[in-house]
């Protein structure tokens, strides 16, 4: 049966995943309780194997989805060195303009324009640096983790919520990491994973930010870390409805190992690229092949017809052509974001299968042309 849910999150859930995957959630139960730490606990540590982390970096689930923790992390450690924040989309935008406005860091923003990324040989490591592994928005991810040197003084803090589980990780360059269940896994809303090496240990334990600390961002008990978020008790209660459902994600991810999804996301780009390859009037966001998302893949019109019209014409002419295609269930939740140029935005995470991304592009090039004829 075909798949039609290429919406960038929540995301696809897996192939095959039906109701019966939760019928072990520990339902009317506290996550307090004996068997709600163990399947707490299990979550984070095959989150962790399957992710081929280090032994000695921690993994914690927080409050708020990858944004929570995110916050946590950007609240409890930035303020001993000056701050970078690499800008590319727009969640990027919205970290910037938090450790801007709320925590009154001034940071220094290095910003790139959408389809673009900024130069990343020029970053300078005496700062901590604020990045996102993969640009949801824009379709723009990091070429590679070479740019981050591994005696660098301030600390890498990185939002991989559109990366982990699809795309290869570095630990050697990452101090902080952040995701969410409801992205590569296509879990649940509402929980984020925060992942520290010691060197972000280090500094937890070492500084106190000069800001209230609102409770949903607090990981230390006294002067040391809080452990126990670490090895499954939680700063407040989860859905084990959630739970089980991420742990039915891992049970699946794991057949396949961090390698078969990371290819299976790279087939679904493959897909895509082919098709743009003959296709004259669609191009990718991303400037060039090597910054390229298998993941959040953005596509731009490029027709001079198309080009010539006003932004809210375009809009409009997307809207409906995306409308289409959701009227006809065969794909939903494929218009660009916003902020970003007009165009498609296809999910291609390991959840989506190859031929699903087939059948939606074929059916966008009738709805295209069709619709097109009529500029």
């Amino acid at each position: 049966m075909h798949n039609p849910n290429f919406s960038s999150g929540p995301c696809s859930k897996r192939p095959g995943w039906t109701l019966d995957g939760l019928k072990d959630a520990l339902i009317g139960r506290s996550h307090r309780s004996a068997p709600g730490k163990e399947k707490l606990a299990k979550a984070i540590n095959e989150s962790k194997r399957i992710l081929e982390m280090p032994d000695n970096y921690l993994l914690g689930i927080m409050p708020g989805s990858d944004t929570g923790a995110f916050e946590a992390a950007m609240w409890s450690l930035l303020g001993p060195k000056p701050v970078t924040v690499l800008v590319w989309e727009s969640f990027s935008q919205g970290w910037a303009t938090d450790i801007a406005n709320q925590l009154k860091l001034n940071p220094k923003v290095m910003k790139a324009d959408y389809g673009k990324i900024p130069d990343l040989k020029s970053v300078d490591w005496s700062n901590d640096v604020v990045f996102v592994a993969n640009g949801t928005t824009s379709g723009v991810k990091v070429p590679n983790w070479e740019w981050i040197p591994a005696d660098r003084q301030g600390l890498s803090l990185c939002d991989a919520t559109s990366a982990a589980f699809a795309m290869d990780i570095d630990w050697t360059k990452i101090d902080v990491l952040t995701f969410s269940w409801q992205k590569c896994l296509g879990g649940e809303a509402a929980h984020g994973m925060l992942a520290l090496s010691p060197r972000a240990v280090q500094r937890l334990e070492s500084f106190d930010p000069p800001w209230p600390m609102p409770k949903l961002f607090r990981l230390k008990k006294g002067k040391t870390i809080n452990q126990a978020i670490f090895v499954g008790e939680v700063i407040n209660t989860t859905s084990m409805l959630c739970v089980e459902d991420y742990l039915d994600a891992l049970k699946w991810a794991g057949g396949f190992g961090l390698k078969g999804l990371i290819n299976r996301s790279k087939a679904n780009l493959k897909v895509i690229e082919a098709w743009v390859e003959k296709t004259d009037w669609i191009a990718f966001l991303a400037e060039s092949a090597e910054i390229r998302s298998n993941t959040s893949v953005c596509l731009n019109v490029i027709s001079g017809k198309f080009k010539a019209l006003s932004r809210e014409d375009q809009t409009k002419f997307i809207k409906d052509v995306v409308s289409e295609m959701s009227r006809k269930n065969v794909a939903h939740d494929i218009s660009f974001y916003r902020d970003a140029p007009p165009g498609f935005r296809f999910w291609c995470g390991p959840t989506i299968e190859a031929a699903d991304v087939k059948t939606a592009l074929a059916e966008l090039e009738k709805v295209y042309l069709e619709k097109a004829a009529g500029l």
